[in-house]
C-alpha cells in the first residue's frame, strides 16, 4: 500500500501506510432526508491577482464539483460559507457564480440547488441602518429571484452591527419574507463561524435568541421551507426542531453531530445543509441510501467515521473549515491544486492537514491512495519537509 512520512502533533515525523479506500457505493438519490452540500469554489491557481485582494475562480471547475455533488443525489447550497462567502468571494463573484450554477443545475434531471442571499455588498460603515440593511436584502432577492433561484436567506454582519434590540430582527424579516416568490430556507450561523455574527436574534443568549427567531419563524411559516442552525448544539437544534411550525423543516448545519440529527428520533429528524458533506459526499451519499432503505445501522457504520475527521476539519477556530474541505478535494483529484481564492490555503497548519489526512484514511474516504499519498507528498515539499 502506499506510504508517506507525516509530521506529528509532538513536532516529528512518522510513517504512515494508508488503507484501501471504502467502497461506498454512493447512490443518485432520492433519499428519505433532503441533502444539501454547501459547496467550495475551486480558484484558478494561473490567474495575475493578488489574492488577498481580487478572487479568482476556475468556473468550469467549480462547475464540475456542483455536477459530482448532484451525481450524488446531493442537493446545492450554492453562494454559502463553505464558497468562502465573505471570506473570499464577493457579491460579483457570488453573482456569477449563482448565474453559472443555476444553469448548469437545469441540464440535471432532479437536481436542487438553492442559493445564499445576504447583505455582503453593503460597504461597512457605522451610519448603517436596519433600512440600508432591507434595502441590500432586497437587492440579492431580486438577483436570485430572477435567475430562477431558490432562497437562502443568510444571517447579514450589517444587521448584526446596526439592530439594537430583537424587534430590528424582527422588522427586516417580516419585511422580507412578506416579499418572497416562494418560501425560503432561513439560515443562523453562529459566531464559532463568523465573529462578526456575535449576538445574532438580539441576544448573546441562545435561548433568548431562539426566542427571537422561533417567532419570525411562526409569524410568517407559510413563507419559510426550513432554518438551517449551524451552532454545534445537538442539544439547542433538538430543542428548537420540537418547536418549529408544521411543515417547517429543521436543516441541521452541525457539522459534529450530523449522523444522530440526521437519524433522528421518535420526535423527529433533521434534514441536512451542510459544508461537510462536500467532503465527504461519496459516504454521506451511501448513508443516506441506506437510511432511504430502512437500513439505520448501516447508516451509522458508514458515518460514525467520518465524524472524527469532520470534528477535525471544523475545529476552531472554525471559520477556516473552507481549507480543510478544499484539501480534501484535492487529495481526492476532484481538482489539480490546493490553492484557495483569498489565499485561504494558509489558514491551517501542516500538522493540522497530515491529521486530516489519516482521518480521511481512517474513514476510507482516499480513493486513490497512491495519489492521495503523491500529493500529500507534494504538499509536505512544499513545506520543506520529505514526505
Amino acid at each position: 500500500m502506499a506510504a508517506v512520512t507525516l509530521p506529528t502533533a509532538a513536532g516529528t515525523l512518522a510513517p504512515f501506510t494508508l488503507s484501501p479506500a471504502a467502497d461506498f457505493a454512493p447512490a443518485p438519490g432520492p433519499f428519505s432526508r433532503i441533502a444539501f452540500s454547501a459547496a467550495h469554489v475551486v480558484a484558478d491557481p494561473l490567474a495575475d491577482v493578488d489574492p488577498w485582494l481580487e478572487p479568482a475562480v476556475d468556473w468550469d471547475a467549480t462547475i464540475a464539483y456542483r455536477e459530482y455533488l448532484w451525481s450524488m443525489g446531493l442537493g446545492v447550497a450554492e453562494a454559502m460559507d463553505t464558497a468562502q462567502r465573505g471570506m473570499g468571494l464577493d457579491w460579483a463573484g457570488a453573482q456569477e457564480l449563482i448565474r453559472r450554477s443555476l444553469a448548469a443545475s437545469r441540464a440535471v434531471p432532479g437536481s436542487r440547488i438553492a442559493c445564499g442571499c445576504g447583505t455582503d455588498h453593503l460597504a461597512p460603515d457605522p451610519r448603517l441602518t436596519v433600512d440600508d440593511v432591507i434595502r441590500a436584502y432586497e437587492q440579492q432577492i431580486e438577483f436570485i429571484e430572477g435567475e430562477g433561484g431558490e432562497l437562502i436567506l443568510m444571517a447579514s454582519r450589517a444587521l448584526a452591527a446596526c439592530a439594537a434590540s430583537p424587534d430590528d430582527y424582527a422588522r427586516v424579516y417580516d419585511r422580507l419574507l412578506g416579499q418572497v416568490k416562494a418560501p425560503v430556507i432561513i439560515h443562523w450561523l453562529g459566531d464559532m463561524f463568523d465573529p462578526a455574527l456575535a449576538g445574532y436574534w438580539g441576544s448573546d443568549d441562545l435561548d433568548a435568541a431562539m426566542e427571537t427567531c422561533l417567532g419570525i419563524i411562526a409569524a410568517n411559516a407559510g413563507r419559510v421551507d426550513g432554518i438551517k442552525i449551524s451552532l454545534l448544539d445537538k442539544d439547542k437544534e433538538i430543542a428548537m426542531r420540537r418547536r418549529l411550525p408544521a411543515g417547517v423543516r429543521m436543516y441541521t448545519g452541525d457539522d459534529f453531530n450530523y449522523a444522530e440529527l440526521i437519524a433522528g428520533d421518535d420526535a423527529g429528524y433533521s434534514d441536512a445543509l451542510l459544508g461537510i458533506f462536500d467532503a465527504i459526499a461519496p459516504a454521506a451519499s451511501a448513508a443516506l441510501d441506506a437510511l432511504t432503505k430502512g437500513d439505520e445501522a448501516r447508516f451509522h457504520a458508514i458515518l460514525a467515521p467520518t465524524v472524527p475527521l469532520s470534528r477535525h476539519i471544523f475545529r476552531a477556530p472554525t471559520r477556516f473549515y473552507k481549507t480543510g474541505v478544499v484539501f480534501m478535494a484535492y487529495l481526492n483529484g476532484l481538482q489539480d491544486h490546493f490553492v484557495m481564492v483569498g489565499g485561504q490555503q494558509s489558514t491551517r497548519s501542516l500538522p493540522h492537514l497530515a491529521e486530516l489526512f489519516r482521518l480521511a484514511d481512517a474513514a476510507g474516504l482516499l480513493r486513490d491512495p497512491d495519489l492521495a499519498a503523491a500529493r500529500m507528498t507534494a504538499v509536505l515539499a512544499v513545506h520543506g519537509v520529505a514526505g
